[in-house]
């Protein structure tokens, strides 16, 4: 799997010749400037929750690209109105076989609502398996005890989990969630992007080594192979 990261909480993962994209946020976030979204291809988009800084770009990115939208019933509704060709809508504990792979839609605590007001349904996150991998992608999310069972039926290669705090999980909280999906690799997402959830880098890596844990944080525009 490669993972390319395009700041705050959007990433792509490119997985048996197929492209997700996550929660499009990129035009309206200044550390993503250089970022051409032109240029980004995705076959699916996913969400987590309808706030703005995670459905900024999906119509445009997803018109552009014919690609599939990949959320809750509330959300997938709410875009087909406005123009989007493909949506598949979700609920929680639901999993649907792509021609990538298995898609799961899991609980979230957080709150959603989309850019106009329209009630958003409930936040989530998901868990994906492709090419002999899975991992879990949190959304914005407060730790909760749901995650433990994530950690006894699946065997994670990596999460993607939240850790800038104030909206979301802060990096104490990521390092016990780590702990209850039973995954060592984790790449953090949420934090840096707006002053409320600026983070000390060193800290936040130190805090998960201590408990035998991988932080890896990337830089805006990087790709790493997973």
């Amino acid at each position: 799997m490669n993972f390319t990261f395009y700041g705050h909480a959007c990433f792509s993962v490119r997985t048996e010749g197929k492209t997700l994209l996550f929660d499009p946020f990129i035009t309206p976030n200044e550390q993503a400037a250089h970022v051409n979204v032109d240029q980004i291809v995705a076959d699916y988009v996913l969400i987590s929750h309808g706030h703005e800084d995670h459905v900024a770009d999906a119509r445009l990115i997803a018109n552009k690209n014919d690609a599939t939208v990949v959320s809750n019933f509330e959300i997938v509704s709410w875009f087909t109105s406005r123009g989007i060709k493909n949506g598949h809508p979700m609920n929680h504990g639901g999993s649907w076989k792509f021609g990538f792979g298995t898609v799961k839609y899991v609980n979230a605590v957080h709150s959603s609502v989309l850019p106009d007001g329209t009630y958003g349904g409930n936040p989530g996150g998901f868990i994906v398996t492709s090419g002999g991998k899975t991992f879990y992608y949190a959304g914005d999310t407060a730790l909760h005890m749901d995650m433990k069972l994530i950690g006894e039926y699946e065997k994670l290669d990596f999460a993607v989990l939240p850790i800038g705090d104030n909206f979301t999980m802060g990096v104490d909280d990521a390092v016990r969630a780590a702990e209850f999906i039973r995954c060592d690799k984790i790449i953090g997402v949420h934090y840096d992007t707006f002053g409320f959830i600026k983070i000390d880098h060193e800290e936040a890596k130190r805090k998960f080594a201590e408990k035998g844990k991988e932080l890896i944080l990337m830089k805006i525009g990087q790709t790493i192979s997973l």
